[in-house]
C-alpha cells in the first residue's frame, strides 16, 4: 500500500513538472497596426491577349507604428506581385504592383496574399478578368 502511495505521488509530481515545461513563453499580442487598402479587387474587364496586365493596389498605414510588408504571394505563377520593401510610417501610403499574363486566354480570378506586421493581417487582394484571343 506504501509503495502504491508512494509511485501515486512521483507520478503526479513528474506530470506536474512535464505540464510547466509545455507551456512556451510568448510575448503578449498588442494590435496597434492597420493596413487599409483603396480596394481589394481589381476588375480588368475583357482584355484582349498579350494586353498590358498590370494594375496597381494601393493602402494607407492607419495604425501608430511602421507596416512592414512581410511577403506577398500570387495564387500562382502567372501573377506576379511587386511590393514596398520599405517600412511605410504611419498616415503613409505604400503599393502593391501586380502583373497578370495575359498570354493565357480565358476566364481567371487570381489572388494575391499580402502578410504583414498590421492587425488585419493576412489581407487576400484579387484580381479577375476575360482574356480574349488576338484577332
Amino acid at each position: 500500500m506504501k509503495k502504491s502511495l508512494v509511485i501515486m505521488i512521483v507520478v503526479f509530481l513528474a506530470s506536474l513538472s512535464i505540464q510547466a515545461q509545455d507551456k512556451p513563453v510568448t510575448p503578449p499580442v498588442t494590435p496597434t497596426d492597420s493596413i487599409i487598402f483603396e480596394t481589394i479587387t481589381h476588375d480588368y474587364g475583357t482584355i484582349v491577349q498579350g494586353a498590358d496586365g498590370t494594375c496597381t493596389f494601393s493602402f494607407t498605414n492607419k495604425g501608430k507604428t511602421p507596416i512592414v510588408l512581410n511577403d506577398v504571394k500570387a495564387s500562382c505563377g502567372c501573377t506576379v506581385p511587386e511590393w514596398t520593401r520599405t517600412p511605410v510610417a504611419p498616415k503613409e501610403k505604400g503599393s502593391i504592383k501586380v502583373t497578370y499574363n495575359t498570354n493565357n486566354v480565358g476566364t481567371f480570378t487570381k489572388s494575391i496574399t499580402v502578410n504583414s506586421n498590421a492587425i488585419n493581417n493576412p489581407v487576400v487582394l484579387t484580381i479577375k478578368g476575360i482574356v480574349t484571343a488576338k484577332p
